[in-house]
């Protein structure tokens, strides 16, 4: 029977390792089982830091449209109920660039949003 030789897999194998766990401190960048074991719990962190930053960026927003919205006698979950009402389907992130960087389009918005609910108020009034 001839004899296999493995160095080449096993040394491929490791190399990969070594280069995904490059910039790791001490042990955990050029020790093989060390290097493993961090990459490993490397990769579960990330995946949750991937869904983490989703739910930042959201709070982010509604900080962003809250802060806007102070300025203009709203709050942001009132805001967000009449957007509803008045069914206009802009989402948080949009809402958060207008009123940071195009405050008088988002006062615009507002405004419609005001007027919308008071038609709606009128509505239900007169039924």
């Amino acid at each position: 029977m001839v004899r296999v030789k493995r160095g080449k897999i096993k040394h491929k194998r490791k190399k990969k390792i070594f280069s995904q766990t490059k910039g790791f401190h001490w042990g955990r960048k050029s020790v093989y089982k060390r290097a493993k074991e961090a990459l490993m719990h490397a990769l579960a962190d990330a995946t949750v830091g991937r869904k983490l930053k989703k739910r930042n960026f959201r709070r982010l927003w509604q900080v962003r449209i809250n802060a806007a919205l102070s300025s203009l006698g709203l709050t942001y979950s009132r805001f967000i109920h009449l957007l509803k009402e008045a069914n206009i389907k802009l989402n948080r992130k949009i809402l958060a660039t207008l009123a940071k960087d195009f405050p008088e389009v988002f006062q615009k918005i507002v405004s419609e949003v005001k007027n919308a609910s008071k038609k709606v108020k009128t509505s239900q009034k007169g039924s």
